[in-house]
């Protein structure tokens, strides 16, 4: 039976893993499956990053040089764009994005590509597991019908199952090896083996009954944080119509040991999972005639928020008596969180763009992002690109307004209050010390 030659593969860690997209998911799950003695082959479209695995360099800020190197120099992890070799594999874990088309609809292309591809090079002994956060049904649906159109019997053949990513990127506490994994295969046999591979390199293992239970657990999620995230949004947004500290409120709101969990206020949300997975729960709920009127809320007060931001900015420059046209507005850190480069979905993005609209002089300081670049299908103001500037005295001082769209680490912020004039703080980096004795006019969200 394939289960029984999978399990001895896996227990005696002589079984081959291939991972099929190596980004921010994709090369910590096959490193850590590298480091716990398994042989990996990464797919990848993009040549420049399998050449930068294949010599040994890591290009996702948490996974470590020297992490990828042991691998590589252990002959335990290799990279490659030839998708032949998928036919090497015992399990195939497929990574791909998953982003919204315009019209706000999953984009299912990425993992439609990585199916054919595995049809392609199928062989019997396989086990294949999606990782990419989707609509419940997907692997039920998408996949499974395309290997057995090669004529392969599930179960008999060949293992599938859905396990859904959890990484956050920038959080030195969790990675891979400590986030409790969910598992959820299409039979009973793929969960019971999926949940065995994955168990040779995290923690804990949830198995879950199914792949749909699995795929909608990913969703909710993330809905679940986008929803209370909009909730914070707005009430920040009653607490400054109100003149009340929102920060305050928040830090109060959470002594409280039950019943209350803290989310904090932003310019908007970013990444590829919060603003994009609820989208992908409303949309399958529609084919079923449900209205999700909880997410398509916090969705419109949580995309709402980067024209908030220049709303504040615009009334800050006026009570000064001056207006955003022609203003030279510096904008601090441009990624979608602290102390990483992902830009995916970043607010900031928006806010530039936004102000850039209304004439402002806009640059950007971000130590972890050398260039923004701009769709020109979705921008409205100048869509050229911006590079990184060094924060300097001098450009604070000219700056008619600082905004703080994300608090990196390492930044000056009692620096920043002593030389400018006007600082819009979304993030609430400028606490109650940082603020002490400042000269600069500071608004905060």
């Amino acid at each position: 039976m394939i289960k029984n030659e999978l399990e001895k593969l896996i227990s005696d860690r002589s079984a081959c893993i291939g991972v099929i997209g190596l980004g921010y998911v994709g090369l910590p799950l096959i490193v850590e499956f590298g480091l716990k003695g398994f042989r990996g082959i990464g797919f990848e479209v993009d040549e420049k990053k399998a050449g930068d695995i294949n010599a040994g360099r890591s290009y996702i800020v948490d996974v470590p040089d020297e992490n990828v190197k042991k691998c590589v120099d252990a002959g335990k992890l290799s990279a490659t764009t030839d998708f032949s070799k998928l036919g090497e594999c015992d399990a195939v874990i497929v990574c791909v994005p998953t982003p919204l088309r315009k019209t706000k609809d999953p984009d299912m292309s990425y993992i439609i590509a990585a199916g054919e591809e595995i049809q392609k090079y199928m062989r019997r002994g396989q086990l294949v597991i999606l990782e990419s956060t989707t609509y419940p049904g997907t692997t039920d649906e998408v996949l499974l019908p395309m290997f057995e159109e090669k004529g392969f019997k599930l179960d008999e053949d060949f293992l599938l199952a859905f396990s859904p990513e959890r990484v956050d990127p920038g959080n030195p506490q969790f990675q891979t090896h400590n986030i409790p994994k969910v598992v959820g295969g299409v039979t009973k046999d793929s969960t019971e083996i999926a949940s065995m591979l994955y168990g040779e390199i995290v923690d804990e293992v949830h198995s879950v009954s199914s792949a749909r239970v699995a795929e909608a657990c990913k969703l909710w999620e993330n809905t679940f944080r986008a929803i209370n995230i909009g909730m914070a949004n707005e009430m920040a947004r009653l607490c400054n119509t109100l003149g009340i500290d929102t920060w305050e409120v928040v830090r109060a709101a959470a002594t409280k040991p039950f019943g209350f969990m803290p989310f904090y206020p932003g310019p908007g949300i970013g990444g590829h999972c919060i603003p994009l997975d609820p989208h992908y729960l409303s949309w399958k709920a529609r084919q079923h005639g449900f209205d999700s009127q909880f997410i398509s809320l916090a969705e419109q007060v949580n995309s709402g928020m980067p024209a908030y931001v220049v709303k504040l900015v615009s009334t800050a420059l006026n009570n000064v008596k001056k207006a955003v046209n022609g203003s030279k507005v510096l904008v601090l850190g441009v990624a979608y969180k602290k102390d990483i480069d992902d830009m995916r979905e970043s607010p900031a993005l928006s806010i530039i763009d936004l102000l850039r609209a209304r004439g402002a002089e806009v640059s950007y300081h971000d130590p972890f992002v050398p260039e923004v670049t701009f769709d020109h299908a979705y921008t409205i103001g100048d869509a050229e690109p911006l590079r990184n500037q060094e924060l300097s005295d001098d450009i604070i001082r000219d700056s008619d307004c600082v905004i703080i769209c994300t608090e990196h680490s390492g930044i000056d912020y009692h620096g920043i209050c002593e030389k400018a004039k006007l600082i819009v703080d979304t993030r609430n980096a400028l606490n109650e010390t940082v603020r002490n004795g400042s000269k600069a006019t500071i608004v905060r969200l």
